[in-house]
């Protein structure tokens, strides 16, 4: 069983020291570093856009994770690979042409990733599956942190397991919402190989290392 990959997610972080925070993740770590990108369309509110992917760029090594959730993604996905985007990640729900965005981060020698909101199947993205690096399946309804865990997530990441097994195809499956170091272990257990995780990771409750220490702990139950 390869380890699954943790990828802590900004929009909890203190942004009074984010540098330091990411930095603490990478100490702590983390695969790779979450940025939501929203428009205040696509999704109700406003966060961050390329100025912190850039500053975020500065402080570490690690793969940079975007999660566009914004309308006409075409339009900004040249910034934020430009801003030191690594993996790229678009809703279908968001995007008319879909194949060619994928098809156009690729050519950057980026990951292409896909996402689906809950009450989107996967159908919908089918067809790319023989093309894309990443699905992102949301276990919220993206916009905000600190939401609860949607259970029927799970039975949708074993159904693109049991797709993607059956394809043959090495394409990760990345759960982003609400997850923590209780549900952490049932989304590795459907078919997740990479979990995003704000609030469990960024909080006043402990430190990143001690968070992260507790996403680990909590898979680690899972080795035969």
């Amino acid at each position: 069983m390869r380890q699954v990959k943790l990828a802590p997610s900004i929009l909890s972080a203190d942004f009074s020291r984010l540098g330091e925070q990411v930095r603490e993740a990478e100490a702590a770590g983390a695969d790779r570093i979450h940025i939501d990108v929203m428009d205040g369309r696509f999704v109700p509110v406003i966060s961050m856009g390329l100025p912190v992917v850039e500053a975020v760029r500065r402080v570490t090594r690690l793969p940079l994770d975007i999660h566009l959730m914004v309308v006409e993604p075409e339009r900004h996905i040249e910034a934020f690979m430009e801003a030191g985007g690594d993996i790229i990640n678009v809703h279908v729900e968001a995007a008319t042409h879909l194949h060619r965005i994928v098809q156009q981060v690729k050519a950057r020698g980026r990951l292409a990733g896909v996402c689906l909101n809950p009450g989107t199947p996967l159908s919908a993205i089918e067809e790319l599956l023989p093309i894309v690096d990443q699905v992102m399946v949301m276990s919220v309804d993206p916009g905000y942190a600190g939401q609860p865990f949607i259970e029927a997530a799970l039975g949708k990441v074993r159904r693109l397991r049991r797709l993607l097994d059956g394809l043959g195809l090495d394409v990760e499956i990345e759960v982003d919402g609400g997850v923590n170091p209780e549900n952490a272990p049932r989304c590795v257990a459907a078919g997740a190989t990479a979990l995003v995780a704000a609030s469990a990771v960024f909080n006043d409750r402990a430190s990143v290392a001690q968070n992260m220490a507790r996403l680990r702990a909590a898979l680690a139950e899972l080795q035969p």
